[in-house]
């Protein structure tokens, strides 16, 4: 008796599934992502403490918060934020440049 081979088709909105590496593969790849991630946050923290002091100063002189260097600090708010989850393995979301980057919260006046 020959088998018969089902020819399943994937439709255009359906993805192929990727293979699962398991917790232990996870776990390594988490390495990975901590070192490459650390090393984009930490350039991006010292960027984010200065344009934090002269936003200060900004603030100081002209009374106005400067509306884009706080959007910029967020996105480094939100991906740390993120980066510290994923590495304790309270989430499965990938930090910045592995997934896309994002901001939690809305400048407020």
């Amino acid at each position: 008796m020959a088998k018969s081979k089902s020819s399943k088709k994937i439709s255009k909105d359906e993805k192929p599934s990727k293979p699962k590496i398991g917790e232990r593969g996870e776990a390594w790849f988490r390495i990975i992502v901590a070192i490459i991630s650390g090393i984009i946050l930490n350039v991006w923290k010292v960027i984010v403490c200065i344009l934090s002091v002269l936003n200060w100063i900004v603030v100081v002189f002209s009374g106005k918060r400067n509306k884009g260097i706080a959007n910029f600090c967020e996105y480094w708010n939100t991906e740390t934020y993120k980066y510290i989850r994923y590495l304790t393995f309270v989430s499965n979301q990938r930090p910045f440049p592995f997934s896309d980057i994002e901001r939690i919260s809305q400048f407020e006046k």
